[in-house]
């Protein structure tokens, strides 16, 4: 069915910065409303739907600041303070008139707030300490639970400057996540059912890293580097549940077991002249360790989970001409079919793809305040569906089998002039 659809968004952000003495402040305010309007007069082609037939209107409004100070103080070693306040406030209502005259409403609202404060400690020989502290409040009024939540949190790393050229770093943070209300566009939250007992994801996440970068080779500039992280989410919510003891369709939001998530990414750089290149590889996986309650989702992966990736972007700046040329090239590997969260039920194996893109950008320098970007996207048309959104076949008592897979845009071209004055 084609349902004519109305979302609309606008965005309001003020922004300050001011420095006394050795202290500095950056502040931000934002205030960001959607609206949806949509028309489902296509259920009633259908005896069995034309009972939902509703004209659809709903807004989502989130607004919210944060604050951020930094604070250099000299005692026997340097700190460098970073501390503030964020403060983030989400609302969401949802109301379908019925054309029998009827109505169906749902609204919900969370308020998020977190104070922090970090100390970059410079401790000589090349060693820097940072220990940090954050404590975060959730208040959520929703269709699942009407709870708040809080917890405090640490953070620490360690930096090793081994050489000038050579930096190595360390690092372990808590994590805090609420229940999320429920979306605009899927109702906020109006079929939801009640949890009282659903916890705030918890977790840590660690992270070692290390970045090297010199003149050697014959480069004007050589990098490699590397990360490695494991994060492990406590408490996980998946909002497709089954409902312990439930029917084969019940589900719910709930906490279904700690998500091991591990992964890394290696990179190299190259520097000659106005030549450029910088080659990465990445690799992600998750697992899932089930409650007792959910031993059927044991060892399902996450259903975004991406497969290994490399990346390679080039650069050219021919300087007489004041000429820039851009190209980079990204391929994605196969997924096999396995056990996920929320993906296809009967095929979820996601096929890899490799995209080009291209660009030229021309900023005369005679004439600066001109700009000129011609540029191809998906240069060789590849027909491909991103690996991040839903892909996959599932099936359907009623309608049979459902391909779920939304293909990304083939070849775009496109141009920008801008002129500044």
């Amino acid at each position: 069915l084609l349902w004519p659809t109305e979302f609309s968004r606008d965005t309001l952000t003020l922004c300050y910065d001011a420095s006394f003495g050795d202290t500095t402040i950056d502040a931000s305010a934002f205030l960001n409303t959607s609206e949806l309007w949509r028309d489902e007069a296509g259920w009633a082609e259908n005896d069995n739907t034309k009972a939902w037939v509703a004209v659809v209107t709903g807004e989502a409004e989130n607004s919210g600041f944060n604050i951020i100070a930094n604070t250099v103080i000299n005692f026997d070693v340097e700190h460098d303070l970073t501390y503030g306040i964020d403060w983030v406030d989400y609302e969401t209502s949802y109301r379908a008139d019925a054309y029998s005259g009827t109505a169906q409403v749902s609204s919900e609202d969370a308020v998020h707030v977190g104070i922090f404060l970090e100390d970059m400690i410079d401790l000589g020989n090349g060693f820097t300490l940072t220990p940090g502290i954050r404590y975060d409040q959730f208040d959520i009024t929703s269709k699942v639970v009407d709870d708040d939540f809080n917890d405090l949190l640490w953070a620490m790393a360690v930096s090793y400057q081994a050489t000038n050229n050579l930096l190595f770093k360390l690092s372990a943070t808590e994590l805090f996540k609420g229940p999320e209300i429920g979306e605009v566009f899927t109702g906020a939250g109006l079929s939801d059912k009640e949890n009282s007992d659903i916890q705030a994801e918890s977790g840590v996440n660690t992270e070692f890293s290390f970045a090297y970068q010199d003149a050697v080779l014959g480069a004007d500039a050589l990098s490699f580097g590397a990360t490695f992280f494991q994060t492990n989410i406590d408490d996980y919510i998946y909002d497709y549940a089954p409902i312990p003891n439930g029917g084969p369709r019940d589900y719910w939001k709930d906490n279904i077991g700690e998500m091991e998530i591990d992964g890394y990414e290696v990179y190299w750089g190259y520097q000659l002249g106005g030549f450029s290149a910088l080659i990465t590889y990445s690799n992600a996986e998750s697992e899932l360790s089930a409650f007792s309650d959910y031993a059927t989702l044991e060892g399902a992966r996450l259903d975004r989970q991406q497969g290994d990736t490399v990346s390679a972007r080039f650069d050219y700046q021919f300087t007489d001409i004041d000429l820039d040329l851009h190209w980079e090239v990204l391929n994605v590997d196969d997924v096999k079919s396995a056990l996920d969260l929320d993906g296809a039920s009967v095929d979820n194996s996601k096929d890899g793809y490799t995209v080009h893109n291209i660009s030229a950008r021309w900023v005369p320098a005679t004439m600066p305040e001109l700009m000129v970007i011609v540029g191809v996207d998906n240069l060789f048309d590849e027909f491909y569906a991103s690996q991040s959104s839903r892909t996959g076949v599932s099936f359907h008592g009623r309608f049979g089998n459902l391909f779920l897979t939304d293909y990304e845009p083939g070849r775009n071209i496109k141009a920008t002039i801008a002129y500044q004055f």
